[in-house]
């Protein structure tokens, strides 16, 4: 198995993890410069040894790990991946970080021959970040984590993730104009304003579902997310109810405004 390269600078491994929540399964971006010997690996994913032993072969020389986020199937490999580089892992909240490095807003991660432009793009999780590869000689692109996926949305995990803040993260990723989006899950994207767009219709006609099923007499959570996600897999009816969860919260802020 190699990496499937997407732009010139970056190559991605899908974590054999597939799920309701993971899609096809977890991407591993490897991202390098043309004729650089070492890597920035993006979200090592689970804590899976052949996964992680094949990544490991694959990007050769890792300068270092960045992780989008601490939710386990992007981060939970991340410290046997740095037993088998030798890389330090950086992450926003410091219980993810391996080294002295954390990573915040406007910070740059320069290596590879790469630049990567730190956003916090929090909402799906307090900790979520956005790498924006930049540079000369390097085909725009950003890394998105959970904030926008290849397909479907993303859940909005309350009470960690704000609806508010994933609104205004998405309107900050809209900025980005035609910028290819390579997601934590599913295929890349040719727009991320175009995709943060849609994004943004659906969270805000959601929020009118909500506000529907509210008014017609759903009184639960559970009863809210039978009325607006009864289209969706039950499967996925758990998740929903996070999602649904910052919404009813997001309402409950707006109204006391």
């Amino acid at each position: 198995m190699t990496l499937r390269h997407v732009t010139p600078c970056a190559g991605v491994l899908l974590a054999p993890n597939p799920g309701p929540m993971t899609l096809e399964g977890t991407n591993t971006w490897v991202l390098r410069a043309p004729g650089e010997h070492s890597c920035v690996v993006v979200d090592p994913g689970p804590l899976i040894e052949d996964h992680l032993f094949l990544a490991a072969g694959l990007a050769g020389q890792v300068a270092v790990v960045l992780l989008t986020h601490g939710h386990p199937d992007h981060s939970a490999g991340a410290a046997r991946f740095a037993e088998l580089t030798g890389a330090p892992v950086r992450a926003l909240d410091p219980a993810y970080r391996l080294g002295e490095e954390g990573l915040g807003e406007a910070d740059v991660v320069a290596t590879a021959g790469v630049e990567l432009l730190v956003m916090a793009t929090p909402g799906h999780t307090s900790d979520s970040l956005s790498f924006l590869l930049t540079g000369p000689e390097q085909e725009p692109a950003v890394l998105t984590g959970d904030t926008i996926l290849g397909r479907g949305t993303t859940v909005v995990g309350h009470p960690d993730g704000v609806l508010a803040d994933y609104l205004d993260s998405l309107r900050r990723l809209r900025e980005l104009g035609d910028v290819t989006v390579l997601p934590g899950h599913g295929r890349e994207l040719p727009s991320a304003g175009v995709a943060a767009e849609s994004y943004l219709r659906h969270r805000l006609e959601r929020l009118e579902q909500v506000r529907a099923a509210l008014a017609s007499g759903a009184g639960s959570p559970e009863q809210v997310v039978a009325t607006v996600y009864a289209d969706v897999d039950p499967a996925l009816w758990p998740a929903a109810r996070l999602s649904v969860l910052a919404q009813l919260e997001h309402l409950r802020g707006r109204s006391r405004r």
